[in-house]
């Protein structure tokens, strides 16, 4: 079994949180998931902290801009990107103070290049996906960029190691050709699973980091993040129904972040650890692995984002999670 960048029984955040506070944020998150804190994302700040105005501020030599309220490629750099870099630096600056002295590992998030490829516009209208050779220079300046962000974090935080997750929530869309077209009439032709793992794995490879591919889908594209070279995928548990692929990727040693715990509360009550844990270990024993694997290979989080949950669950849940990890890694 390969030695995963993160410690046994470890739990996170996928990544965004409610509010407009980034040091209350971060303060929660690496007070309540210690063993692998992560950058929070603050959508509610507006635009630029969205999750395709975060991801597009990072391409290098790409300027966006917004237009009638979507994002789309610019002929120069504005003000909308100025806003994007300014949020980020915000952020990283926080980052830099809370996590002073912080010697484990830590996850930051950026969109993957298929979900801005399909939600960006070019120029003359439709988006970067229509043409192909965009997407090819969408994903080489997002795989620079992405390199440099992760350099920054690690000179920010020169004791920790830093994982990068991609959000890729429009790659199932993309593989079954289901984005539509600007009409809403017809669709982009679909992207097949060999060229969707090599445009991914353009950044895997360029980052300098272990990447995690976050996808919440109950077609989760397990074979693409293989291919990409991933270190692992990230998923609501909820949303599966095929298990054969999942205990392929086991077997192909690949990391699970397990979206276990309910990003609402259910039934009115908040999440308790022994649930969590229990799900986790269910989903394993139907799989049929060895217990010890489970600790190692597996990552306890949330189902996803948490924009829309309170600041009283927020913490709830996170502590649950983190509880639920050292449960599983106990047994």
């Amino acid at each position: 079994m390969p030695d995963f960048p993160w410690p046994a029984g470890a739990a996170s955040g996928i990544g965004s949180l409610p509010g407009t506070d980034i040091a209350e944020a971060q303060r929660i998150v690496f007070g309540e998931l210690p063993d692998l804190p992560h950058l929070p994302e603050l959508p509610e700040r507006g635009p630029g902290a969205d999750i395709i105005g975060r991801g597009a501020g990072f391409l290098v030599e790409l300027p966006v801009q917004l237009y009638a309220g979507r994002w789309q490629v610019a002929g120069r750099p504005g003000k909308d990107l100025r806003r994007t870099a300014d949020l980020l630096e915000r952020d990283l600056d926080q980052l830099t103070e809370q996590g002073d002295g912080f010697t484990g590992t830590v996850k930051i998030q950026a969109a993957g290049p298929w979900t801005l490829a399909a939600s960006i516009d070019l120029p003359i209208g439709g988006r970067l996906l229509r043409d192909p050779g965009a997407v090819r220079d969408l994903t080489d300046s997002l795989a620079e960029g992405l390199h440099r962000h992760v350099a920054d974090v690690r000179k920010r935080l020169p004791g920790a190691t830093v994982l990068l997750q991609l959000d890729e929530p429009s790659l199932p869309a993309v593989l079954a050709g289901q984005v539509p077209t600007e009409s809403g009439l017809s669709a982009y032709k679909a992207v097949d699973g060999p060229d969707a793992a090599a445009r991914l794995r353009t950044v895997t490879e360029a980052v300098g980091a272990p990447v995690v591919v976050h996808c919440c889908a109950p077609d989760l594209p397990l074979q693409v993040i293989r291919d990409a070279k991933a270190a692992a995928a990230a998923f609501d548990l909820s949303l599966i129904k095929d298990l054969d692929p999942i205990g392929e990727a086991i077997e192909a040693d690949l990391g699970l972040f397990v979206g276990a715990a309910p990003t609402r509360p259910v039934g009115g009550k908040r999440p308790e650890s022994k649930q969590i844990a229990e799900r986790v270990q269910k989903l394993w024993q139907r799989l049929g692995f060895p217990a010890a694997r489970l600790p190692r290979q597996v990552v306890v989080t949330p189902a996803c984002g948490l924009a829309g949950a309170t600041p009283g669950y927020v913490r709830a849940l996170l502590k649950a999670c983190h509880e639920a990890g050292r449960r599983i890694s106990e047994v």
